[in-house]
């Protein structure tokens, strides 16, 4: 039992040296050095003015069109983290007039800024259609406030290393001072207070909380205080406050935020699992998060829902949280399609056919009638040329038709007759009235034309 005691006091002391060991920042860090470096680091005057312009107009470039390696090439250009880190420095180590000294320069920095943004959008011909790099500055949350103390504590402890790396220009990325500047200065270009007023929050946030991550380094390095003021007290609860304050509005706002997101990714997937529905589609959805409740709109296409599969819709977006009343349905693009049942459908089979049985039995009875009179009206062509030539020998041919004599120009009737006698010599006079008699009486018609003609052997 003893040796199991030693052995775990061995193995703890081992633990904590090495702890101790690995999380020592005694040999790695330079005070003095930290506090020159964040000291050179406030003024703005000289090229820091000039380049702090230059970086304002390039981040709002890339605002403009929307393009994160261009404001990401800003961030790492613009020098606004020096007064930032000496408001924290001069509250952690109660040096009054740093703290002064370092308002002062942010506020120039501020005023250089929206100087800067503001021209360039009121002078830029680009039109931004949807400006989300721009939105995306407007709402800050909890995790704003996180990235930029967390950021603060990684620059003041990367000023304060001896051996220098890269960290610093990673928190000018993460921290992200300047697109909410050059937000600011669009609202104030375009007269937008939702612009103008919610960047300026997020630029206070990240303003406050990065010198809040300066003044709890100060004080976790040990960095050396200059003075103890009477007053010192009320002027941190006052700070505390400020930064209570900010954090709150933060965190109520990533409650929103939160919401949001958690409403739009239920919305994609309710509409997602319904993308059809048997033979009607959702071609179109839109998420408005800006009304209150959130809303989802759907636009359909194909037949319109009857009300039972509508109610099943409704039914299942209830299981991703979307509420009925949270839900409209433009059908604007569907149409009606009657239903019939399988008894009906065969009914309306069953006298479709009887109706096409009759119509076509009647056209059949329509066509006998016809081919029995026309039958009827068929002429005796070889009999009447014989019986002809009995009477008149000289008689070769005989052309019988229902039409047109050549001679007139008249459309006569189906009873009005045309014979052509082909004769070997023209007869007289006494013989072709007594052979148009004996036609009249042998095929009964009163319109009969007769035309004589000769033929040369």
């Amino acid at each position: 039992m003893l040796n199991q005691i030693s052995t775990m006091k061995v193995n703890f002391n081992t633990v904590r040296e090495f702890l101790k060991t690995t999380l020592n920042l005694t040999n790695d860090v330079d005070i003095q050095a930290a506090i020159e470096d964040i000291r050179s680091n406030i003024p703005f005057r000289g090229p820091n003015v000039y380049i702090l312009f230059v970086a304002i107009i390039i981040a709002s470039v890339g605002l403009n069109v929307n393009s994160i390696p261009v404001i990401i090439g800003a961030m790492l250009i613009s020098p606004l983290m020096g007064p930032i880190t000496g408001l924290g420095l001069g509250l952690g180590t109660n040096d009054r007039e740093l703290v002064l000294f370092s308002i002062k320069n942010l506020l120039v920095m501020v005023g250089i800024s929206l100087l800067a943004a503001t021209l360039y959008f009121i002078l830029t011909p680009l039109e931004i259609e949807n400006p989300t790099e721009l939105l995306a500055r407007t709402r800050p949350t909890i995790y704003d406030v996180f990235i930029a103390l967390f950021g603060g504590l990684a620059g003041v402890l990367e000023t304060a290393r001896k051996e220098k790396g890269t960290v610093i220009s990673g928190v000018a990325i993460a921290t992200a001072l300047m697109p909410p500047l050059c937000t600011v200065g669009y609202g104030i270009a375009n007269l937008s207070w939702q612009y103008t007023v919610g960047a300026l929050f997020l630029f206070s946030i990240n303003c406050i909380f990065i010198a809040m991550a300066a003044y709890l380094m100060a004080k976790f390095l040990k960095f050396p205080m200059k003075t103890v003021e009477q007053h010192r007290t009320r002027y941190f609860i006052l700070s505390y406050a400020l930064v209570i304050l900010l954090a709150a509005t933060s965190i109520f706002t990533g409650y929103h935020v939160i919401r949001e997101n958690d409403f739009t990714k239920m919305a994609n997937r309710f509409v997602k699992k319904n993308q059809n529905i048997g033979k009607t589609y959702i071609y179109d959805s839109q998420v408005n998060i800006d009304s209150k409740p959130y809303m989802l709109e759907l636009r359909l296409a194909g037949e319109t829902l009857n009300e039972d599969t509508k109610e099943m819709l409704l039914r299942d977006a209830e299981n991703y949280g979307i509420m009925r009343s949270q839900i409209v349905i433009h059908e604007d693009a569907t149409v009606q399609v009657d239903r019939f049942n399988e008894t009906e459908i065969v009914k309306n089979l069953m006298a479709t056919n009887a109706s096409n049985v009759q119509v076509r039995d009647d056209s059949i009875k329509v066509l006998n009638a016809q081919i029995a009179h026309y039958k009827q009206q068929e002429l005796p062509a070889k009999q009447l040329a014989e019986e002809l030539q009995v009477q008149l020998p000289s008689i070769t041919r005989l052309t019988l038709a229902r039409g047109t004599a050549l001679e007139q120009n008249v459309v006569m009737s189906e009873e009005q007759v045309v014979v052509v006698a082909h004769c070997s010599e023209m007869p007289s006079e006494e013989e072709k009235t007594r052979v148009y008699e004996w036609l009249k009486i042998r095929l009964q018609i009163d319109g009969l034309e007769i035309i004589f003609d000769t033929e040369t052997l």
